[in-house]
């Protein structure tokens, strides 16, 4: 088959607001998590420099705050952030409901 389909809503959600679409989507060389943040949700911090995975955070809607590095990058709907594999990210959401699509390819 030349594509596959799925529904981000009927996968379970990691750490309460992830939802991963690498598997369902059966994707051998990019990722593809949807993410919705409740208000005051935090991500955990973490790097891809052990897999060299590169990073695209497109925040569909709502607005929040990705830290890279140890520096606050304020987003607000609209707003594409690269980050690069070395790089520590975390998402802060703020006080309202936000969304992410998050891509990342090696």
């Amino acid at each position: 088959m030349s594509y596959t389909k799925c529904t981000y809503a009927d996968t379970d959600p990691v750490a309460g607001a992830m939802h991963f679409l690498r598997d369902p989507l059966d994707c051998e060389n990019v990722g593809v998590t949807i993410v919705d943040c409740e208000p005051g949700w935090t991500g955990k911090p973490h790097d891809h420099g052990d897999n060299g995975q590169e990073e695209v955070y497109v925040l569909v809607d709502g607005a929040a705050t990705v830290t890279v590095g140890g520096e606050a990058v304020e987003m607000t709907a609209g707003d594409a952030l690269r980050i690069d594999s070395a790089s520590t990210r975390q998402i802060r959401n703020g006080e309202t409901e936000s969304q992410f699509v998050l891509v990342g390819a090696s």
